[in-house]
């Protein structure tokens, strides 16, 4: 009888190791805080409401080779060929240098109008702090294309390994 028993437990015994409850409850606490948990302990001694319930299955996952249905990787994976390959680097390397030779047009640019600006002093600039502020954003324009410009040969050193 025992064992019969034991074997009767043991298939609802493994079921309840897969069925796990998702339950949420929402609970007041004696001073009116409301907290949501979904841990049955943290339920005690509170005014709880379910919210949510759901039964979850959960399965272990299967491994990928142990899949019956499993397709295999491709075998003709498509490959670029070397004059593809030089083709597109050298599209690259047009684009590149056109963008720098643009950015170094564009500081050129953004180094005149911050000597332009810094020769000017208006009369409503008796305190140096407020030049500074003015110049500002001279300054700024000037550092974003230093930094476009590094960042333009550093990509193009890049692709010429």
């Amino acid at each position: 009888m025992f064992l019969a028993l034991a074997l009767g437990i043991m298939p609802a015994l493994a079921r309840a190791q897969t069925m796990k409850e998702a339950t949420i409850w929402s609970c007041r606490d004696k001073d009116g805080r409301t907290h949501v948990t979904n841990l049955k302990e943290d339920t005690t001694g509170k005014n709880c409401k379910v919210v949510q319930q759901s039964r979850v299955q959960v399965v272990p996952a299967a491994s990928q080779s142990a899949r019956p249905g499993a397709t295999p990787p491709p075998t003709a994976f498509p490959r670029e060929d070397p004059q593809a390959r030089a083709a597109a680097k050298s599209r690259q390397r047009d684009i590149l240098e056109r963008e720098l030779v643009r950015e170094q047009s564009m500081l050129d640019q953004a180094r005149k109008e911050l000597a332009e600006q810094e020769a000017v002093r208006y009369g409503d600039e008796r305190n140096y702090a407020k030049v500074l502020e003015r110049l500002q954003k001279y300054r700024d324009s000037v550092e974003v294309h230093e930094k476009n410009i590094d960042s333009l040969k550093r990509e193009l050193a890049n692709l010429a390994r």
